[in-house]
């Protein structure tokens, strides 16, 4: 690879199951490389166990890639697709003899590592049709195996892991096609990458081992062998590696929670990599950033509160219209309730005080409810209390002051002073009774927030019926 060879990185999930959360890092560190070299971020999809692979979980990967925002260049590629691509290069290393027919049967093959392990010698098959004269061949079914080298060492240059060294006499021939013609998923990974142009193999490191049975293939087909960088696996808390009892495991289960796609991708990125002591960065700065030598070689520890806060401090910094635009796209996805026009216009006005210090989505419609409630308000129990007939007094005597007020924080603000100097009282006496009339709670925004963007008549006739809802002593 020369320094103005363009960078080509894959994303290449089996369509098994939902896009787990270490898969949407590994998308996420491809993405990130690519993007920041002016290179091409690709997506493969490896469905060549037919058995396992469905439509639906396809569906789910590319909603969940979606979703965190991670854009591929050209066309899905379908692996399933590519079998006689694969098949041609097996039979390419045939006719060139760096692959071979092998005759032996399963019972055979099972017979032979029997024996060896009772006779305490290696159980790597070694196939005696392997310099087999073709004129001795059968004619019965057959696999291709690739010659495998039988000495020296294969030397995994890891931008990672660093030099990884593995003899050759533990590598066997390997097969490269089947007995019924179809290519193994080894074959089909290295054809697809070389024909996709692939410079760099960013992947989990539990694939570090296939990299040297991979390399065989292509050194026997002359092709330049890509960048490796194979990353550590992703930890729970507890040190385990993450699974479903450490509670969200697939991306879709943390968009239904309610995290927002940028925190979502500043964590992962911060999960097993880092620049310096950042902590919170932008896209921008992570794709200007993110280099291989800045990942760990341990497991990274998925830390739940580590992962709130980043994605309070984007919620904090994020365009209004983009984020009321993600919270509709949370309330679908979690099978709540569509905002009507009126909320969705008090949600945009209301937006700058309901994102600070709101962590995820539901937190921030929690903070939100002042909007969303039915009115009447009906307050819950707490701020009920709130609500007692001096209470009332005070609101009924602050409500036609509102009415000719300016609606400015300012004005609103002195308004509200003065009624409470002319009852003798300091405004925090007022501040209860006026969140439990416009929330119906006795935890909110600020009342002057509220009042701004419920405007002047919603919130007259709220402090109106709650000074009404029962008699008012003078």
């Amino acid at each position: 690879m020369t320094a103005d060879t363009q960078v080509v990185t894959r994303f290449a999930p089996s369509p098994t199951g939902f896009l787990h959360i270490g898969g949407a890092r590994t998308a996420l560190f491809n993405w990130l490389y690519a993007r920041g070299r002016g290179g091409r971020f690709l997506l493969r999809i490896e469905d060549t166990d037919r058995a396992r692979s469905t439509p639906e979980a396809t569906e789910a990967i590319l909603k969940g890639l979606a979703w965190l925002g991670l854009d591929h260049d050209g066309e899905v590629i379908s692996q399933a697709a590519r079998a006689d691509r694969h098949a041609e290069v097996a039979h390419h290393l045939l006719a060139e003899g760096k692959a071979y027919k092998c005759f032996s049967t399963q019972e055979e093959i099972a017979a032979f590592r029997e024996a060896a392990k009772e006779a305490g010698s290696s159980t790597l098959f070694r196939s005696p049709w392997r310099d087999a004269d073709p004129a001795t061949h059968p004619d019965a079914p057959f696999v291709i195996r690739i010659k495998a080298p039988q000495a020296g060492a294969t030397v995994i240059r890891d931008a990672v892991q660093g030099e990884v060294t593995i003899r050759n006499d533990q590598l066997d021939d390997m097969v490269l096609l089947r007995s019924d013609g179809s290519p193994v998923y080894m074959l089909a990974v290295v054809v697809d990458d070389h024909d996709m142009g692939v410079t760099h193999a960013i992947r989990g490191d539990d694939h570090l081992n296939n990299a040297a049975r991979q390399m065989m293939i292509y050194q026997a087909m002359g092709w330049q062998v890509p960048v490796w960088a194979h990353i550590p696996l992703i930890h729970g808390p507890d040190g385990k590696k993450l699974s479903k009892r450490h509670g969200a495991l697939g991306v879709e289960d943390y968009q239904a929670k309610g995290y927002p796609a940028a925190g979502m991708r500043n964590y992962l990125a911060r999960l097993g990599w880092s620049h310096g002591d950042a902590e919170f960065f932008t896209d921008t700065q992570a794709q200007a950033w993110f280099d291989l030598a800045g990942i760990g070689k341990s497991p990274a520890r998925f830390d739940f509160k580590k992962l709130e806060n980043l994605c309070g401090q984007h919620i904090a910094v994020s365009e209004d219209a983009a984020l009321l635009h993600e919270l509709e796209a949370y309330l679908d996805v979690s099978g709540n309730s569509p905002l009507t026009e009126a909320q969705r216009d008090a949600m945009l006005r209301g937006m700058y005080c309901l994102k600070e210090r709101a962590k995820t989505f539901p937190e921030l419609l929690d903070k939100a409810h002042f909007i969303l409630t039915d009115t009447p308000v009906r307050p819950d129990e707490k701020a009920a209390r709130s609500l007692d007939s001096v209470s009332r007094g005070i609101l009924a005597r602050l409500t036609p002051q509102l009415q000719n007020a300016s609606w400015t924080r300012d004005e609103l603000e002195a308004t509200a002073t003065r009624v409470a100097e002319s009852l003798g009282m300091k405004f925090g006496k007022m501040a209860g009774p006026l969140r439990a009339a416009l929330a119906g709670r006795a935890v909110t925004p600020s009342v002057f927030d509220m009042m701004l963007v419920l405007g002047r008549d919603e919130t007259i006739s709220r402090l109106a019926h709650a000074a009404d809802t029962a008699p008012v002593d003078e």
